[in-house]
């Protein structure tokens, strides 16, 4: 809890930078979580660079756009009623989630190195798996979470297991503090939220 509480004054303090270092560190665990536990492949053969990639990712596209989007998420709709809360969620799920995958994807098949030819053909597959992964995650009991914290794989479909509670909290912890969603946050970090998949 007394690192729950030093992490919500730092956010409280500088929210841009503890954003920032906050998606790219949880999107690098991710995805050693990922490599490790889920793929199996062991210290000798993981991939560092695709560690570093998604933690370059994290801190220079996920925590900024996420970061901003709160911003205005909460200048758009002030309050914090459960009428509030529900218009958030369906103007997150419904306007920025479609644009923000749309974006996702295709950024991380470009840093994969593939060809814009692959990149599109990618995306057209795997783009509606997400979506829809997007909102049959978000069935939290505050609002919906999404998965753009879920490290794309060459040839893993976007259903495919992740860390969802690495997923889930990464992007809770964007959250400004005091927010409905950052208390759901802190109680998942006590083991007291189930998630529902």
């Amino acid at each position: 809890m007394a690192l729950w509480r030093a992490y919500q004054r730092a956010l409280a303090v500088h929210p841009w930078k503890v954003q920032v270092l906050t998606a790219g560190s949880l999107m690098g665990l991710g995805d050693i979580i990922s490599q490790q536990l889920v793929e199996r492949r062991g210290l000798q053969e993981h991939q560092t660079g695709r560690t570093l990639t998604m933690v370059s990712l994290g801190c220079g596209f996920v925590g900024p756009v996420v970061g901003g989007w709160y911003r205005a998420l909460d200048w758009l709709i002030p309050g914090t009623t459960k009428v509030d809360a529900l218009k958030k969620m369906l103007l997150d799920q419904g306007g920025f989630a479609p644009c923000f995958l749309g974006c996702f994807l295709p950024l991380v098949g470009a840093l994969n190195g593939l060809s814009a030819q692959d990149n599109w053909a990618k995306l057209r597959r795997d783009y509606p798996d997400a979506l829809v992964t997007n909102y049959y995650i978000g069935c939290g009991p505050v609002r919906c979470c999404y998965l753009e914290f879920l490290p794309v794989l060459e040839g893993s479909p976007a259903l495919g297991l992740a860390p969802l509670p690495a997923l889930v909290v990464s992007r809770l912890a964007l959250e400004p503090p005091g927010s409905a969603s950052s208390k759901w946050a802190r109680q998942l970090s006590r083991g007291s939220v189930a998630l529902r998949t």
